[in-house]
């Protein structure tokens, strides 16, 4: 899934995530926004995010409610753009390749650790390195600097 079809180019002309959101996965699922609830998981392949380094895109699909990602593997682009507005990601072929649409999943991103409660399997990801996982816990790099320059105020 590149970031074209995650937000495509026409609507780069805004960075408001609200807008953003209204036009996550468009060409791809049509239905998408429609369709996702808040907290749902994103489930997708190798390479997930390639193409543009845009932050629109990691932007959009937290905008659109998705509480995080699980790919097999992500852009390297991606997965930092994703860190640096909060996104949550887990790298998990397992993951990816048997969690199905409509399974309900659990995420423990501190232990890297995917519960399909649909099927009663658990599947193992790297887990986030700690400052990495403090900069998604802060909602983005932007907050997590304000907090730490705070810390030191």
């Amino acid at each position: 899934m590149d970031t074209d079809a995650i937000i495509p180019a026409r609507y780069l002309h805004t960075s408001d995530p609200a807008e953003l959101a209204k036009h996550c996965m468009e060409d791809a699922d049509p239905r998408f926004v429609g369709q996702v609830q808040h907290g749902d998981i994103i489930v997708g392949g190798r390479n997930f995010g390639c193409g543009s380094s845009r932050e629109h895109a990691p932007i959009a699909i937290k905008a659109a409610g998705v509480s995080c990602v699980i790919a097999a593997s992500f852009a390297r682009i991606f997965f930092r753009n994703a860190l640096n507005v909060g996104l949550p990601i887990l790298e998990s072929p397992e993951a990816a390749r048997r969690i199905e649409a409509g399974d309900v999943v659990e995420v423990f991103l501190g232990e890297g650790l995917i519960r399909n409660m649909t099927r009663g399997e658990e599947y193992n990801a790297a887990p986030l390195p700690e400052f990495m996982q403090r900069i998604v816990d802060c909602g983005g790099i932007i907050n997590y600097v304000r907090q730490r320059i705070g810390d030191r105020g």
